[in-house]
């Protein structure tokens, strides 16, 4: 992969994973979004107003995630690559349903989705100190603390389910 010009001093090899690493956040990160406005858009029944706020929260907080991940491997020299079919392509969520009726199942699959994508980010904080990004890994450590935060409150609904 050729990266792009940039002064940042870390090296060539630490940037190149940095950006692999990155890259990969961002597609999980797209993924969760989606997902998170495919049950925001259909979740119906019981609890609706509070399960479609919190799904658009979810959304935008997503979108968050996902602009960090970009906006630092750019910074890095590196091409952000969140294009729909690269999503599809790439993404480590499981695959949200479409045929879900009550709104608790959309907050399940939602759980599922954030769950997922907490573990990837985790793994990409060790990933990211062990090559020497400290800065990549405080970014991923932003992230996982919103994506726990989220999943705490999807969470919330499903009790005593």
């Amino acid at each position: 992969m050729a990266l792009n010009h940039t002064r940042n001093t870390l090296g060539e090899k630490i940037r190149i994973e940095s950006v692999n690493q990155l890259n990969r956040g961002l597609v999980n990160g797209i993924d969760v979004q989606r997902q998170a406005k495919q049950a925001h858009w259909n979740v119906h029944g019981p609890g609706f107003i509070e399960l479609h706020l919190l799904f658009d929260e979810v959304y935008n907080a997503a979108i968050e995630w996902a602009d960090l991940c970009a906006e630092r491997l750019v910074a890095l020299g590196g091409v952000a690559d969140g294009r729909a079919q690269t999503v599809a392509q790439k993404t480590e969520l499981p695959t949200y349903k479409n045929e879900f009726k009550r709104g608790l199942d959309h907050a399940a699959a939602l759980a599922e989705a954030l769950a997922a994508y907490g573990e990837i980010i985790r793994g990409l904080i060790n990933d990211s100190a062990e090559i020497g990004d400290a800065t990549t890994s405080d970014v991923f450590t932003e992230i996982s603390r919103g994506v726990d935060d989220h999943l705490w409150k999807v969470e919330a609904h499903l009790r005593g389910e």
